[in-house]
């Protein structure tokens, strides 16, 4: 099957923005300046938590390797839409090209929202298991934690990939994109979409909603234990080592909720294309930011390079 729809099925058209002239010269140069900060951005942490000794807790592992997914994640789609941003064209990939964007795209995306969930669980280990903690939270644990998330994101990206790309695609199908998302891509088969468009969503929303609710049960136990604590101060303290991985959190879920949990009925392709260019294109930037601008280690750890290397 999948040698016959590469057969008829030899590349597809993305719309991009090319039916949006009048924005695709800002949209371009906001979009480079977009992704040159994330890629500073994330290098920096990457650095920073491998570098400085004070950053090397189980939290900035997971962080470290959170700074990974995002680089690779916006590199799997930013160059290629820069490219596109340049011609007022629909552009052209390949059936396999596509296949392989989406497949990274859903790789590092479901990787991603099980360090979250690893993040979250290290919090609350810090907060409500702390005789425990070290033994929780172990090297060899923290190490298992990181291959699931990856394990499960080539899993969940072999079946997507696998469910679509076997289906039957008019010859020269347009995705109204400016990548290949999920949905967009499904919508164009021919036949049998409907039964893997429900196998499809049915996972993609077990894999959101799964994460979150392992983030909601850790984070309701943590308020209960920091509204047991007598201090204000030390309610203050312990809430504000959890406020950056709250925003991250925040921000991830929110988007994609919207994205592919949302009603599609009255959904246009403009508002489509907006929101995944934020959860794309804007959400990596905004990572390393918050935990640069609201951890006080991470700060004292650029602090300390700056002195080191600015005279």
């Amino acid at each position: 099957m999948a040698e016959e729809n590469q057969t008829a099925t030899s590349e597809f058209l993305l719309l991009g923005f090319s039916d949006l002239r009048a924005l695709q010269q800002p949209l371009f140069w906001l979009v480079l300046l977009v992704y040159l900060i994330t890629l500073l951005g994330n290098s920096v942490i990457i650095f920073l938590t491998q570098a400085s000794p004070g950053l090397h807790s189980p939290m900035y592992f997971f962080l470290r390797h959170l700074s990974v997914v995002e680089f690779l994640y916006t590199t799997d789609i930013v160059p290629r839409t820069l490219a596109d941003l340049t011609t007022s064209h629909p552009q052209t990939i390949s059936f396999w090209g596509c296949a392989a964007q989406m497949y990274f795209f859903i790789v590092l995306g479901i990787s991603e929202c099980c360090l979250l969930t690893a993040m979250a669980y290290d919090r609350y280990a810090a907060i409500c298991q702390p005789l425990h903690y070290s033994t929780l939270m172990n090297p060899r644990a923290c190490a298992a934690m990181v291959g699931t998330s990856w394990i499960m994101g080539i899993i969940t990206a072999t079946t997507h990939s696998s469910l679509i790309f076997t289906l039957s695609f008019p010859r020269r199908p347009i995705i109204p994109h400016f990548l290949c998302d999920i949905l967009p891509v499904l919508r164009l088969a021919s036949a049998g979409k409907h039964r893997s468009e429900i196998s499809v969503m049915t996972a993609t929303v077990v894999f959101i909603m799964i994460p979150f609710s392992l983030i909601v049960t850790s984070y309701a136990r943590i308020l209960r234990a920091i509204l047991a604590m007598a201090s204000t101060q030390s309610r203050h303290k312990v809430f504000s080592t959890c406020s950056s991985h709250l925003l991250v959190v925040s921000l991830f879920f929110g988007t994609a909720s919207i994205t592919y949990i949302r009603p599609q009925a009255g959904s246009s392709v403009t508002t489509d294309r907006i929101l995944s260019l934020f959860y794309t294109v804007v959400t990596p930037m905004l990572n390393p930011i918050i935990y640069t601008l609201r951890n006080k280690e991470v700060t004292g750890a650029v602090k300390h390079m700056l002195r080191r290397w600015v005279p």
